[in-house]
């Protein structure tokens, strides 16, 4: 970053993993996502792999200053943004593109909550958020394996695209099927998962392309503006596809704000949703692949360093050369377990709230004003991280957060007593909209501690796949945490038949005979208001037992965390 919005809104992990899975040394001479170039050769006495974490690559270094430091022998001519601006903009809509996918996969548990699907389906389902956190596992490939004559990043981009575009059109025809409750059987959430992980998968794919294109399609002094590109793009993309489809697709919503007559639906329908962005890929992708070159001469006629790729099996050795590292193997062991605790808060308090009656379009919508929070508070935390103790504010935030997660299931347990006929009062939403600010405040001062840790410690001969490693781990280590606390919501919970003498509620079918001879299904203990407090003394104990170990890695000799050559 980062289920849907119960992740947006209550702990940011959608975009923030997706954010996180890309951040590297700003100066950084290494590409995004583990991708690497070829070094000179090493000598004889150096196995190679050991040999790639202690040489500088220089030809990375050139492919972003080289350009424009000549062209043909003449002094470089700084041409500013106005020359660039077309490929800023297709930046831009190549990044808005890929949010799409990720907002609708974010929308799609909130509408499984109405139709009252298990958590054990939500926790399945919650699978389609795990491409961004792991998508450095292939990323070689898609750096290393390209047709050189149609372009490197486009040998990617374009089939990524239309697959992308091709499974929303399919999606389109058959979501409503998927997810309709017939006979007593619930939403195809085998398919819904299968399809959304896809998705997923291709977005992320696409994700690597692009930021590799980004690198080389804008020169030198406005290569800068690709991470705004990407921020922005995916932010709104996000926003298009989550925030706005459940407003426009929510009857309630539109009847209130927008129609003059109410009726039945909302404005667009999720079929309808699909079906028109399948079209907008499947055509802008077509104008890309026919208009966009991948020539060998940058803007303005300068000349573009030639990228070379190491081999997909020395990128991958680099890797395995990093994490036998011991400080290095220790800091992702700290980070695979550091977010249990916040586990049941982050995953599951957004689905018990649209359970207890809350309309999913309305929480989609608190996301909004938290925009501005979002881009003030790596700014303002930022001046706390930018020492040489960064993780003293990890371990600062880190209780405060726990705390917050009881906060949340208070709110829970609180909302269905506020319920009204006409829906719940103002003050309840600026209540739920306080309590996620408050949740934001520690979540990035946490996420800021350990971006600004990770560009500290990595080697900057490697940082880009350095601190794409540690990001990645960085996300495993709040995914794995979150379909756990997901799944274990059922099992956790105990209902009781109450009316109908000798039946139970231990399985759907149980249930349903309860209710056939005239009984009700009442939760005597929720399962989520265990996981909180089970999570939050894992947390505690966390923090007491590795949050002062954790600490102290910051103590660790800078040498300790660079690679060396085997003797």
């Amino acid at each position: 970053m980062p289920v849907a919005v119960p992740r947006s809104v209550f702990s940011g992990h959608s975009l923030l993993d997706a954010r996180r899975s890309k951040m590297q040394l700003s100066d950084s001479v290494t590409h995004k996502n583990g991708r690497q170039r070829k070094v000179t050769a090493p000598q004889e006495n150096m196995r190679h792999a050991d040999y790639i974490c202690n040489t500088t690559l220089e030809v990375e270094e050139a492919l972003l200053q080289g350009p424009d430091n000549e062209d043909n022998g003449h002094p470089k001519v700084v041409h500013g943004i106005k020359g660039e601006l077309g490929n800023v903009a297709l930046l831009l809509f190549l990044y808005v593109l890929q949010g799409i996918p990720l907002g609708l996969a974010g929308s799609i548990p909130l509408i499984l909550q109405g139709k009252n699907v298990s958590y054990k389906d939500q926790a399945f389902f919650s699978f389609v958020f795990w491409p961004f956190s792991l998508k450095l596992l292939w990323a070689p490939l898609v750096d290393a394996l390209y047709v050189t004559r149609f372009g490197r990043r486009k040998s990617w981009l374009v089939p990524t695209q239309y697959l992308l575009g091709l499974f929303m059109l399919y999606l389109s025809v058959t979501v409503d099927i998927l997810l309709k409750s017939e006979g007593g059987k619930g939403p195809d959430v085998i398919t819904l998962t299968a399809v959304f992980f896809m998705l997923s998968f291709l977005a992320a794919t696409q994700d690597i392309a692009v930021d590799g294109w980004a690198l080389t399609m804008l020169s030198r002094e406005n290569v800068g503006y690709a991470s705004t590109c990407n921020s922005v793009g995916q932010t709104a993309g996000y926003f298009l596809g989550n925030v706005l489809f459940l407003a426009l697709e929510s009857a309630d919503f539109c009847n209130k704000y927008i129609r003059a007559q109410p009726k039945a639906t909302g404005l667009v329908t999720l079929s309808e949703f699909l079906f028109f962005w399948g079209m907008v890929f499947l055509v802008s992708t077509t104008l890309v692949a026919i208009m966009k070159k991948e020539t060998a001469r940058g803007q303005h006629g300068r000349r573009k360093v030639r990228e070379d790729t190491q081999s997909v099996m020395e990128t991958y050795k680099l890797l395995v050369s990093i994490i036998k590292m011991p400080s290095v193997f220790t800091f992702c062991s700290m980070l695979l377990t550091a977010k249990i605790g916040f586990s049941a808060a982050d995953a599951v308090t957004g689905l018990k709230l649209v359970e207890a009656g809350v309309p999913k379009e309305q929480l989609a919508l608190l996301a909004v004003p938290m925009v501005p929070l979002q881009i003030l508070l790596p700014l303002i935390i930022s001046k706390y991280t930018a020492g040489p103790r960064p993780l003293d504010v990890f371990y600062k935030a880190f209780p405060f957060r726990l705390l917050i997660g009881l906060g949340y299931a208070l709110l829970v347990w609180w909302t269905p007593s506020l319920k009204e006929e006409g829906g719940f009062p103002v003050y309840y939403y600026g209540i739920v909209l306080f309590s996620y600010a408050l949740h934001q405040v520690a979540l990035y001062s946490m996420y800021v501690a350990l971006m600004a840790f990770n560009a500290k410690v990595s080697d900057p001969v490697i940082g880009g796949t350095y601190m794409t490693l540690l990001n990645t781990v960085t996300n495993l280590g709040g995914n794995w945490p979150s379909t756990l606390a997901l799944w274990l919501v059922d099992p956790l919970t105990s209902t009781e038949c109450q009316g109908a003498a000798g039946q139970s509620c231990k399985s759907p079918v149980e249930a349903g005979l309860c209710v056939k001879e005239g009984g009700a299904c009442v939760t005597t203990l929720d399962g989520y208001y265990v996981e909180s407090v089970v999570c939050v003394v894992i947390g505690l104990s966390w923090w007491l037992w590795q949050g002062k170990r954790m600490k102290r890695l910051q103590d660790e000799s800078p040498a300790a965390w660079k690679c060396r050559i085997a003797q």
